[in-house]
């Protein structure tokens, strides 16, 4: 593994990113893929989303080894002793640009909880894609937090609006939101972030937008709550 910190923003948000995590790439793959297909998610998420359950017993195994491998990296980034496990699934952004609901243009935070992490492993990535972190211009707010989480909530509501229906994937900075760093999408690389922190995955208008896990773009995504 080759691990590196990050830090984005003007709060100096940490990120960080593991190279050659699992090593065992091409294993994890035919897990993604014998579970297939997967549903619609039933959230934001612009695409399909398998959760993976301790009945999914190979996969389940791969979650809890990720989340031993990346124990050492949290706790040093993050201020945290100890984890709880809250979900994992396999995931796949599907949806075409001009079907996009308005929050799914824009950047978007997890949860308000500062000790909320998402873990993002990167399996089968088209070229030019990854994941972007971003500031609201008008606001200057990095991390939604309970404080001001109706400031965010009330003038993104605005300002999204006025972009046009065919906008499609927030793709760098536009006139709301500046692009505060940017993750390529390596095939094994992991990243680990704070779930307040504004992010959005950066999606090519040339990407492949399939179902198919041996064909279109494939992460795993963990959420972790630190204590």
């Amino acid at each position: 593994m080759k691990p590196q910190l990050q830090r984005v923003g003007i709060g100096q948000s940490p990120v960080v990113i593991i190279d050659e995590f699992s090593g065992a790439l091409e294993q994890i793959l035919k897990i993604a893929e014998n579970l297939a297909p997967y549903p619609f998610a039933t959230n934001y998420y612009p695409g399909v989303r398998r959760k993976i359950t301790r009945a999914d017993e190979a996969a389940a195994t791969y979650v809890i080894d990720t989340c031993e491998r990346a124990g050492q990296f949290i706790a040093g980034a993050f201020d945290i002793d100890r984890f709880d496990l809250l979900e994992a699934s396999f995931s796949m952004i599907t949806t075409r640009p001009s079907a996009l609901t308005m929050p799914q243009r824009a950047p978007h935070y997890d949860t308000t909880d500062q000790k909320h992490l998402a873990l993002l492993h990167y399996l089968r990535l088209p070229a030019e894609t990854g994941t972007a972190f971003y500031r609201q211009r008008s606001t200057g707010i990095e991390r939604v937090t309970e404080s001001n989480l109706e400031q965010f909530v009330a003038t993104a509501k605005s300002e999204v609006a006025t972009l046009p229906l065919d906008s499609g994937y927030i793709d760098g900075s536009n006139q709301f939101f500046e692009e505060i760093g940017a993750i390529e999408g390596v095939p094994d690389r992991l990243i680990i972030y704070q779930g307040s922190l504004l992010h959005s995955g950066i999606i090519p208008p040339t990407m492949t937008l399939s179902a198919d896990p041996r064909l279109g773009r494939l992460t795993a995504n963990l959420f972790l709550q630190g204590y």
